[in-house]
């Protein structure tokens, strides 16, 4: 087995896009349930509109790449409007619903045919990215150090996503500590006592819900850069449900929870992945044991009964508390 190549790859993974944009797909989910005790299983919606929103306004709108970042903006708010106005006057489980079902049909919808002269149909959007990389104020080249070394433009993308998460995570870290975040956690502990209060709670969530749907399409916006393209099938429920493990993992109500889940998680799948393949090119796993095509689905097997075992014996995650897991779903 090659340790080296192992380090490498994991130590990698701190730092790659794909924990950049899980973390902040979690800090937006951190927004809605750990503070408010909102149950979105659509965060990948608001991603998806992000995504569109840049991809779709510079391609087919031709709009300059900064007007097509507040169009992905503008679209996540409006989504979070359009789910927020039937649902939030209801039980939580009511929201649950409707997100996780608007986030399907946002993804069926973009990969119609109909739709593909705005979205691109089931091919994508492609060739949106210039705008982004002619702001790179870094010459051609390799930055970083020794195994964390990356050409310009993805040093670029790196030190762009990392500053956003950390101002989103600051943002979060103040607003929860005013009065305004202060009535968020009231909601998530009792609704009717806050709103005996006097305080408009359904307003209160529906501000919740356009915060963390904005971080979400925050995470669009980057994955979307990442990748060069915006496919729609990217944006299928598992982004959801790998934000909300994140967020979880780290602890829920914290505000640097996700962000540690999202590293912990996504290095965690990397170094899982990374021992089997050398594993296997060793000769220590045979194929009656494991194929190598299956590498990569029992790498989220062994992390996921690692995240169960964590759940069994610190159901907070990892900085999290007990009571911030618990919400008012009336």
């Amino acid at each position: 087995m090659d340790i080296a190549v192992i380090l490498e790859n994991t130590i990698r993974a701190l730092f790659n896009a794909e924990a950049l944009i899980l973390a902040l797909a979690a800090i937006g989910l951190n927004v809605h349930f750990g503070y408010t005790g909102l149950l979105n299983f659509g965060q990948v919606g608001f991603a998806a509109m992000g995504a569109y929103g840049i991809g779709s306004g510079v391609v087919y709108l031709d709009l300059p790449f900064g007007v097509s970042l507040l169009l992905g903006i503008a679209l996540a708010v409006l989504l979070a409007l359009a789910l927020g106005i039937p649902t939030l006057r209801l039980r939580a489980d009511y929201l649950a619903i409707v997100t996780i079902a608007s986030s399907e049909v946002i993804r069926l919808t973009a990969r119609s045919a109909e739709l593909r002269e705005l979205t691109g149909g089931s091919s994508g959007v492609n060739g949106f990215s210039q705008g982004f990389y002619s702001m790179n104020p870094f010459s051609p080249g390799s930055y970083g150090i020794g195994w964390l070394s990356y050409d310009a433009n993805r040093f670029f993308l790196l030190v762009v996503g990392w500053t956003l998460v950390a101002l989103c995570s600051v943002l979060v870290f103040l607003l929860m500590r005013s009065p305004w975040g202060r009535v968020l956690r009231g909601i998530r502990e009792d609704e009717d006592a806050v709103r005996s209060l006097g305080k408009n709670v359904v307003g209160y969530k529906m501000q919740s819900l356009v915060l963390g749907g904005i971080f979400g399409a925050f995470a669009g916006f980057a994955f979307a850069l990442a990748n060069s393209s915006v496919q729609p099938d990217n944006y299928g429920t598992q982004f959801t449900f790998l934000a909300f493990t994140a967020m979880i993992l780290g602890g829920a109500g914290r505000v640097i929870g996700p962000v540690v889940g999202a590293i912990v998680f996504q290095t965690s799948l990397v170094l899982v992945e990374n021992v089997l393949i050398q594993a296997k090119g060793a000769g220590y796993i045979s194929d009656r044991i494991l194929e190598s095509t299956d590498i990569g689905a029992v790498r989220f097997v062994l992390v996921g009964v690692a995240l169960m075992a964590l759940m069994i014996y610190r159901p907070q995650g990892l900085f999290g508390d007990k009571k911030e897991l618990a919400l008012d779903a009336r």
